[in-house]
């Protein structure tokens, strides 16, 4: 008996998903607000009621981090994410200014191709269905391999939901069969009017160069910077916290620890009494060979699991509830692995001789991997809080806060979202936290407020052509603008 061909299989249910996806949304585009809000709702309660059970499942199926705190990410998601968008007009008109004579119709993109990671697999599956569905728009999610069940199962709930709350059949779908062509057909179709991408830099990267809009999220390596003047244990505490949740495979998680000499006993003082384990050269080369594949890339084996179990690997015996694997570091570069993203509680640590060269440090690690991402900083000086503001290549500057739980909107007054952009210094196309309001256009209807001849000085505009006239006619319309 033959057997069918995957890719070919792959490549036909991206086809039909997709079409069963715009019929949904041609209807769903129909829908009044209160019709998208009641479907929108009921997809948080249900989020809410699975929390758990997809947190174990994550879990068990990947892996990665810790069920307990993905349980919270799901929580997050469906209850922290909702609450922020309830109120959101996303339907028909959506602002009007009666004195400009203007107003804004709110226009689905219509049908939105999701990438989902395997390190937040149910959690953004969640996320994603919530603003998608606020904006009115259709989503086809497309899971890891790797988180392939859990996401499914994510995905059938929202849809069920959804249906059961009124929405057309097919406004939520997720891919069954994948493959590399598959995911090809999917990014490029022409009924895709919209990508979504979050996961490992080479799908970013497909789906910017697939030729349909997408808005991606590159990898993070956030630098976190002590200041002299910060509260040092609450600082500690804050990076722990972070880098210890889910073990940390949050993209906003710091990455290096920036201090100055004059504080560096303070803070790694405060670091020994909570638990962080400092490696020295040599434990510090064999975790370094373990974190990157020979290509570079992240090892998946390190991925999610924690201090203990990373330093178990290369054996280094360590208690088992070591927050943190701290190594010592001088310099940057992309072949080492303690300057780039590690989605582990493993840390680097560097040494500089004021605010100013730590300054420079963390550009030099942002440019090294992470550009446009995430910086904390931990301070009570408002001045160089500033100049970090000001100078860092990064979208979001987080002070005095958890960099994962910070930059996710969770311990800041950011919007919530699991989708972090980078902006076009990272290679994105928004540097904001994307909500529904990136996911659908605007239309302008603007009346006419001036007529030709309040331009032209009155008459008809093609006679008077000497320079007097012209220079005239420019002096009264500079006068109008300017008043």
């Amino acid at each position: 008996m033959r057997t069918l061909d995957k890719d070919l299989l792959s490549v036909q249910e991206v086809r039909d998903k997709i079409a069963e996806a715009k019929r949904a949304q041609g209807k769903l585009k129909e829908y009044s607000q209160e019709q998208i809000d009641r479907i929108v709702y009921a997809i948080s309660v249900a989020g809410q009621e699975n929390s758990e059970r997809l947190a174990k499942m994550a879990k068990e199926e990947t892996g990665y981090g810790k069920w307990k705190d993905k349980l919270i990410k799901n929580i997050f998601a469906s209850k922290f994410v909702y609450d922020s968008i309830k109120d959101m007009k996303t339907v028909g008109i959506i602002r009007e200014d009666k004195e400009s004579k203007v107003f804004d119709v709110a226009v689905p993109v219509g049908v939105i191709a999701a990438l989902i990671p395997s390190t937040n697999p149910t959690s953004t599956v969640i996320f994603k269905a919530l603003v998608a569905l606020k904006a009115g728009n259709a989503v086809v999610f497309s899971p890891h391999p790797s988180a392939k069940n859990c996401i499914q199962e994510a995905a059938r709930i929202c849809a069920d939901t959804a249906v059961k709350s009124g929405a057309p059949e097919g406004i939520i779908t997720c891919l069954d069969t994948l493959s590399g062509p598959g995911t090809k057909e999917l990014l490029g179709h022409r009924d895709v009017s919209l990508i979504l991408a979050t996961g490992g830099e080479a799908m970013v990267r497909a789906a910017y160069s697939s030729g349909t809009p997408a808005i991606g999220v590159g990898p993070g390596n956030a630098p976190v910077f002590i200041e002299r003047t910060a509260d040092i244990p609450k600082a500690v505490g804050h990076i722990i916290d972070s880098k210890t949740f889910d073990n940390g495979v949050i993209c906003a998680s710091e990455q290096a620890i920036v201090v100055e000499h004059c504080s560096k006993e303070a803070v790694t003082s405060e670091l020994r009494r909570r638990g962080a384990y400092f490696m020295d050269a040599a434990e510090s080369e064999l975790v370094g060979s373990l974190l990157l594949l020979p290509n570079k890339a992240t090892n998946p084996a390190v991925v999610g699991k924690s201090a203990a179990e990373v330093a178990s690997m290369v054996g280094i015996d360590v208690p088992e509830d070591t927050p943190l694997l701290i190594s010592e570091q001088s310099s940057v570069s992309y072949n080492n692995p303690y300057s780039r993203e590690k989605l582990t509680p493993v840390l680097a640590l560097y040494t500089e001789t004021d605010w100013e060269s730590a300054c420079e440090r963390c550009l030099e690690l942002l440019a090294n991997e992470g550009l446009g991402h995430t910086l904390i900083i931990h301070s009570k000086d408002e001045r160089v809080i500033r100049e970090f503001g000001l100078k860092k290549t990064v979208s979001r500057v987080l002070v005095n806060t958890p960099g994962a739980l910070g930059g996710v909107g969770a311990t800041a007054n950011l919007q919530p979202s699991f989708t972090l952009g980078c902006g076009a210094v990272g290679g994105g196309s928004t540097s904001d936290n994307v909500g529904p309001l990136h996911l659908f256009n605007v239309r302008r209807v603007a009346y006419g407020v001036r007529e030709l001849s309040d331009l032209t000085g009155g008459g008809n505009s093609n006679t008077g052509t000497g320079s007097a006239n012209f220079e005239q006619m420019v002096s009264k319309i500079l006068q109008m603008f300017k008043n």
